[in-house]
């Protein structure tokens, strides 16, 4: 609390905000008065300062009529923090900051200095003195280079008003609606030239793939993360700069754009987002002010040894809110749609990926990181209170319960959750040589039974195609033909089993090569119209059937949207079911066979009706042989414990998709 405001303390009971700080400071002649004001400090302490960023870091400002920028950082444990930059030859002695007591925040305004002034904080703390990138900096110089740079981020005119108003409106509409997502890495999707530090521009960018993603169908993109990092390698999962956009694509208005242009096409935009960890380069987080301030200081909770970074104390007020702060500064300032919170399950447990007597249990003797996991539901909270319809979404390896249930019924609070069970069991299957397949029939038919367990994600990411695993189509078995149409079928069962959709770049088209974050992904494949060409084709129009038949989306997280006609023919290698609306007179029949030999089959279905075949992914169109049904009459014949039956050629290495015909 201010010492001259006796009656903040009172005013702060009351819920009213207390006026700016009246201490005077002088800078170079010009008196400046904190921004920070008493209720400031005291939602800071307490860990619920959700809109920091518009006060915290380096923002514009006039004091007096002088132009200049104001500069707020948190070192409660710094003996001297000073500004420095080309603007005063990076000589700590000239712009030092002002402390506040007892908070640790230390601020300054420096006349003369605008847009574009590159900066960073000199920290001292007795004979230790090192310089550091701002913490809730906007923006950075482009890397290897490692100084914030000063940047506005309310320039850019946004036109995207109607879909925010919707996706505020709908809330969790998306629940029972298609969510079809293609995650990308924005500096390999497709390079300009073969200059490997050379980038598309975010403007560049979205008019290259934003058309392609809607041709393609899909609702939503998912970029990895595109905070600032100054390894490319980690492909931005090791982020120093929490609050600022990389500068490897341009600037935080090519950014926005990207982002607008994206909402005016009907595509959301979700991004990657890093808590778990954070590395360990001197311009960083790292001993900020000379001690374990963002991380712990016991390697036993403070260090991930298989990554070599640092993890963050969630149980201190301060570093909770500079998480949960910028959680909403890309929601807010960006325009967001959701986040993909990475590496959920090396949050959770204490014992996570370390030897015995290497780790600390909690108060209770357990290996749930506590602190943790009261920063996730609090995340969940904030985000979701605060912003309708933005989705956030858990990578959580392991059985932890409830992670997408809401948090006041005992659940972590995430919108949806990564399958990692379905994808490595479907991949395991699929890898297979078919004449193997049956020995392996319960890999596809033990994800059903906790497929509703939780709001799911079935995602064969970038993880899938990297550190030696190959691609997915060089691991499907087979000859030429064979690989494709295992492809085919590997995502047509995908679109078809309940849960939303997530694949990486490249694996659309069969892409050969194992992801590469340093070059672009192999686009002259598209030219053989009878492999790559025709998977791509086929992922268009399962994302069509996905988009328009209620049936594949309305239920993905109700078990009363899902129905097995025969999941126990292992011999055969093959499996049917029935997926449905709420409506219960709008299904659809899917029929897979997981073996390259056409088998007749005779198939039990819910009524006496004309079943017809809406899609076959052995499609000539698609590149396939061509085995196909047309319309099927249903016969008077019991089957699979149903009235009647109808009698089917289910196509090598192909899923079928019937629809009974209804008469308008």
């Amino acid at each position: 609390m201010a010492k001259n405001d006796p009656d903040s303390k009172n005013s702060l009971k009351k819920g009213k905000t207390s006026p700016p700080n009246k201490i005077k400071k002088e800078v170079e002649g010009v008196r400046f008065s904190s921004v920070l004001s008493d209720l400031d400090f005291y939602l800071l302490s307490e860990g619920t300062h959700w809109e920091s960023y518009n006060k915290l870091g380096a923002h514009l400002r006039e004091v007096d009529g002088v132009q200049g920028v104001n500069f707020i950082v948190w070192a409660p444990n710094a003996s001297r923090v000073s500004v420095v930059g080309d603007f005063n030859h990076w000589d700590g002695r000239i712009n030092p900051m002002f402390r506040h007591n007892p908070s640790g925040f230390w601020e300054t305004f420096v006349p003369g200095i605008g847009e574009g002034t590159v900066y960073k904080y000199e920290v001292a703390s007795g004979l230790w003195n090192t310089l550091r990138a701002d913490p809730v900096g906007f923006f950075a110089e482009v890397p290897p280079q490692t100084a914030s740079v000063v940047h506005s981020l309310d320039h850019y005119q946004w036109q995207d008003a109607d879909w925010i108003e919707k996706r505020q409106k709908e809330g969790t509409a998306w629940l029972n609606k298609p969510v079809s997502i293609y995650e990308v890495h924005a500096g390999s999707w497709r390079r300009p030239g073969n200059n490997p530090d050379e980038f598309l521009n975010w403007r560049d960018l979205a008019e290259q793939l934003v058309g392609y993603a809607k041709g393609m169908g899909f609702t939503h993109i998912e970029l990895l993360p595109i905070a600032e990092h100054p390894l490319a390698a980690s492909w931005g999962y090791q982020v120093i700069g929490y609050y600022s956009i990389t500068s490897r694509f341009g600037s935080p208005e090519d950014f926005m754009y990207f982002v607008d242009l994206c909402h005016r096409n009907d595509i959301g935009v979700l991004i990657d987002w890093v808590p778990a960890h954070f590395p360990k380069d001197d311009h960083g987080l790292r001993q900020f002010d000379g001690t374990a301030l963002y991380e712990h200081a016991d390697p036993r909770k403070g260090e991930h040894r298989d990554w070599g970074t640092l993890i963050f104390n969630y149980g201190r007020n301060e570093v909770r809110n500079y998480l949960i702060s910028n959680a909403l500064f890309w929601l807010d300032k960006y325009h967001i749609d959701g986040l993909r919170v990475d590496a959920v399950a090396s949050m959770l447990y204490l014992d996570y990926s370390r030897e015995d007597g290497d780790w600390i249990p909690n108060e209770y003797g357990g290996r749930e990181n506590l602190e943790a996991i009261r920063f996730l539901k609090e995340l969940n909270e904030t985000v979701h209170t605060r912003h309708a319809g933005v989705l956030t979404i858990a990578e959580e390896s392991t059985a932890w319960p409830a992670v997408s249930r809401p948090v006041y019924t005992g659940g972590l609070g995430f919108s949806m959750k990564w399958n990692m069970g379905w994808m490595n069991d479907t991949l395991t299957y699929f890898k297979k040589d078919p004449i193997y397949r049956k020995y392996f029939h319960d890999r596809l038919t033990f994800s059903l039974m906790y497929a509703f367990s939780e709001n799911f994600v079935l995602p064969i990411s970038h993880d899938e195609v990297v550190h030696g695993k190959g691609s997915i189509i060089g691991n499907a078995p087979g000859d030429l033909w064979q690989k494709f149409a295992n492809a085919r079928l590997l995502y047509s069962y995908m679109w078809t089993h309940p849960g939303k959709k997530l694949i990486f770049m490249g694996n659309e088209f069969g892409q050969w090569n194992e992801w590469n974050f340093a070059q672009s992904l192999d686009w002259h494949l598209l030219e053989y119209t009878d492999t790559h060409e025709g998977l791509r084709r086929c992922i268009v129009d399962l994302n069509k059937l996905y988009r328009t038949e209620k049936a594949l989306n309305e239920m993905d997280f109700d078990g009363n949207g899902f129905e097995w006609i025969d999941c126990q023919n292992w011999e055969d290698s093959t499996f049917s079911f029935i997926r449905k609306a709420r409506d219960p007179g709008d299904y659809l029949l899917i029929v897979a066979n997981f073996t390259p030999v056409p088998r007749w089959y005779r198939l039990g279905v819910p009524e006496m009706a004309i079943f017809e075949e809406i899609f076959c992914s052995d499609s000539p169109y698609y590149g396939g042989s061509g085995t196909g049904n047309g319309r099927v009459p249903a016969e008077n014949i019991g089957s699979h414990m149903r009235p009647a039956s109808i009698e089917i050629l289910a196509p090598p290495l192909g899923l079928s998709i019937f629809k009974p015909v209804r008469n308008k």
